[in-house]
């Protein structure tokens, strides 16, 4: 199911908080209605986590992760690094990376198996991500984007792109990934999918203008609740899943141009 939030009054709450299957963060806020939102619908499972990097709460641009690690930039601080350590959990390695482009989040787009990075990133960060967080590297561009974190986002079940990308891009990124596909927006037609949604196996949270048409995308695209009707071992979507893609993206559509 997907729970909408916002942070303040931002719809881009990919910005201020980062999902794993493992654990979750979420940045330091003047009021404590972002962050339990998330410990609401997670604290049963996983833990909840406030924290910064270098003093700062967009942690959701700036680290990247999955169920084995957690990478943050250069610039995060020693105490900041012993607070995340001590935080998650012990199977989780928390690694620092000497990176030129150090908002990560925007960098790389990852799942528990293969990771998607920017084409420009260092041959040693490409070795870090590959070894903390246990996953296949891939240098790729989303839609003519390069910021593939910003602009892609997929799970162990299921992902999302960015609406222009071509049919042809979608099926290469889709074998390549070994997960179902569909381009699609949020926040009421924003393309910016890292900022406005984050995922894991079995829950998402968007910003508070997507609309409900979004939603029933997203919840059939990365099979929550089971509302793709496939098992999660499962390797492709079901029928019944593309058949409901197809028709909500095309209700989408009518909105838009009417």
């Amino acid at each position: 199911m997907a729970t909408r939030c916002s942070h303040e009054n931002s719809n881009e709450i990919g910005v201020f908080a980062a999902l794993t299957n493992a654990y979750c963060l979420t940045g330091i806020n003047r009021s404590e209605n972002f962050y339990s939102v998330f410990e609401s619908e997670l604290s049963a499972h996983i833990p909840v986590v406030h924290a910064t990097i270098a003093g700062c709460r967009f942690v959701g641009r700036t680290t990247v992760g999955n169920r084995r690690g957690l990478l943050v930039p250069n610039t995060a601080t020693d105490v900041e690094l012993a607070h995340l350590r001590n935080s998650l959990p012990d199977a989780v390695v928390v690694q620092r990376v000497e990176e030129r482009l150090s908002a990560l989040g925007n960098i790389v787009a990852c799942n528990d198996h293969v990771a998607l990075v920017h084409p420009d990133v260092d041959r040693e960060t490409e070795d870090v991500i590959s070894d903390v967080l246990g996953v296949e590297v891939f240098r790729q561009i989303v839609g003519g984007q390069a910021l593939v974190g910003s602009y892609c986002k997929f799970t162990n079940q299921g992902g999302m792109v960015h609406p222009r990308t071509t049919v042809e891009d979608i099926e290469e990124l889709s074998s390549l990934l070994q997960v179902p596909l569909v381009a699609g927006t949020v926040n009421r037609g924003s393309d910016v999918l890292g900022g406005g949604l984050i995922v894991n196996d079995w829950s998402a949270f968007v910003g508070l203008d997507t609309t409900a048409t979004e939603i029933s995308v997203i919840e059939n695209i990365f099979r929550l609740s089971g509302a793709g009707g496939a098992s999660a071992g499962g390797q492709g979507p079901g029928t019944g899943q593309q058949s409901n893609i197809v028709t909500n993206m095309r209700s989408s559509l009518i909105d838009q141009l009417s």
